[in-house]
């Protein structure tokens, strides 16, 4: 289900940071398994250049990254992963020559870094660096040496004096094998790469918590994992991202086939919806389901919605009409397209104007007209053909001539054409009490199985009709919003958690579902 994701990949917020003028540092914190490491190749292969990004492993080999991230084999993905165990071992069988370069003296240092500090006080950039700075790390190696370090910064002065990214996982890797207080190894690469030789360095610690050395970074995000009705979902969170604007601070996140992409909310025109007049393409049923119109939600159901099956959708309270539309838009359009018709109780909030509207961009506006029957409980005189003014019935006899011309116009005129009963219990419960939106209920699922029909009832929040209709429901799926990205996951049949979004090969109102693991 991951073909065209509604997806940022990478957070618009991150990659204004790390495109700021001169380096940047970057902090990436998070439990075990919160998806850490697959984030940052993500930033290296999304953000970072080539030939001007590399990855440092400290925690396991470049083999093992290769197997658990098959996409990282490209050969020239290959040339930006360096395994810190390999280079170490270059060093000590005397395979690798490298040594610091010769420094200048003290006072022709603290001459240069005083002359820095000076020009970006007045907001000057100086003169873009050709070599990479080695003070710190040169005072650090008096104990030690560190190959797999000195190699990285050899790397980037070969970049300079265009900008290098560069991603240390992890953190406490280093740190624990030369005996360095982290500090003290993030303020030198804080100095050296990032402040004086244009680089953008991210970190990865493997804590949950920065444990105080978030003040010396330019930035900090937490990646984090909870659960959902014992389901699965990720957030990334920006917690610092200096001199940048943070329009969103939290994403939700998947891990779907390796590859680590933070879901965005629906942003399209109309409030998520095309404005493309493209007729809709029918998508033909099986002889035991109806396709819902879009294959990622016809696997979501197990191949469909069973023939004669009444379907219930739970919509949790912060889920925008037209966020569930996107899952009931194509369904509507598919039956109106194969010569079928629809009849429906809109929730409070939904609108037959708007409904209208959405679904004629796609098939002809006298198809809407006379194949779809909106009832309005409240309204006494019939002002468009697709309204039925109940507010007028009087008696259980004017009920059934009523319902009797609502199945002729949505048969379309053949006895056995199947439609779809789309109701909101909302209004039911609202206009009728609980105990008449229950007996309605029995005889929608009475009529959708006899005729074979397709039901779909829409649950809100506080209804007290809700235990008895899960009851007679065959599917039963939530409906929920998960930073600002729309979700759903079933209960019957249960399922994980996807997030909804548009079809970036095919455009609205054709959907993607991306499974959140």
């Amino acid at each position: 289900m991951d073909a065209g994701l509604v997806q940022t990949a990478i957070p618009p917020e991150l990659i204004s940071f790390l495109g700021g003028s001169g380096g940047r540092s970057l902090i990436v914190k998070g439990g075990a398994g919160t998806g850490k490491t697959t984030f940052c190749l993500e930033v290296l292969e999304k953000v970072g250049k080539k030939g001007q990004s590399f990855y440092l492993s400290t925690r396991v080999s470049d083999e093992a990254l290769y197997h658990q991230f098959p996409w990282l084999k490209s050969t020239e993905m290959r040339t930006r992963i360096f395994d810190s165990g390999k280079i170490l071992l270059d060093m000590l069988v005397g395979r690798e020559a490298t040594r610091p370069s010769q420094e200048p003296s003290p006072d022709q240092k603290a001459k240069v870094s005083g002359a820095r500090d000076f020009l970006k006080s007045i907001g000057g950039e100086g003169e873009r660096p050709t070599k990479v700075d080695r003070a710190r790390l040169t005072a650090l190696m008096q104990h030690t040496r560190m190959p797999e370090v000195e190699h990285v910064y050899d790397r980037i002065e070969k970049v300079l004096p265009e900008k290098s990214l560069l991603v240390v996982d992890s953190l406490e890797g280093i740190t624990h094998r030369y005996g360095l207080e982290m500090e003290e190894f993030v303020m030198c690469l804080q100095k050296d790469l990032v402040e004086n030789s244009n680089t953008n360095v991210i970190l990865v610690l493997e804590k949950a918590e920065a444990g105080g050395i978030e003040y010396l970074v330019d930035g900090l995000v937490s990646l984090s994992r909870e659960e959902v009705d014992e389901r699965r979902i990720r957030h990334v969170r920006f917690d610092k991202l200096r001199a940048t604007n943070i329009s969103k601070p939290r994403y939700a996140a998947t891990l779907s086939q390796g590859r680590f992409r933070a879901l965005g909310g629906l942003h399209s025109k109309a409030n998520g919806h095309s404005l493309s007049s493209r007729q809709w393409s029918a998508v033909s049923d099986s002889p035991t389901h109806f396709s819902s119109g879009v294959a990622d939600i016809d696997a979501l159901m197990g191949g469909g919605y069973k023939r004669g099956s009444y379907n219930a959708f739970d919509i949790d309270i912060n889920v925008s009409i037209d966020d569930y539309y996107h899952l009931f838009i194509p369904t509507f359009l598919n039956f109106l397209a194969q010569g079928r018709g629809m009849m429906g109780v809109l929730a409070g909030g939904e609108y037959p104007d708007r409904l209208k509207e959405l679904i004629t961009q796609h098939v002809p506006s006298s198809v809407f007209d006379s194949r779809v029957r909106i009832i309005d409980y409240t309204a006494t005189e019939q002002t468009s053909p697709y309204i039925l003014p109940f507010g007028r019935i009087r008696s259980s006899a004017d009920a059934q001539r009523a319902y009797e011309e609502i199945e002729r116009a949505v048969r379309g005129g053949q006895e056995k054409n199947p439609y779809i009963e789309y109701t909101a219990f909302d209004t039911l419960e609202y206009q009728q009490g609980d105990n008449m939106a229950i007996t309605g209920l029995f005889q929608a699922v009475q009529r959708t199985k006899i005729m074979g029909n397709l039901g779909i009832g829409l649950l809100k929040p506080g209804l007290m009709v809700t235990s008895e209709i899960i009851n007679m429901m065959d599917t039963y799926f939530r409906v929920v919003n998960i930073d600002d990205s729309p979700c759903i996951y079933g209960i019957r049949p249960r399922t994980l958690i996807y997030a909804i979004g548009i079809d970036e090969q095919r455009g609205a109102p054709h959907v993607s579902l991306t499974p959140i693991v």
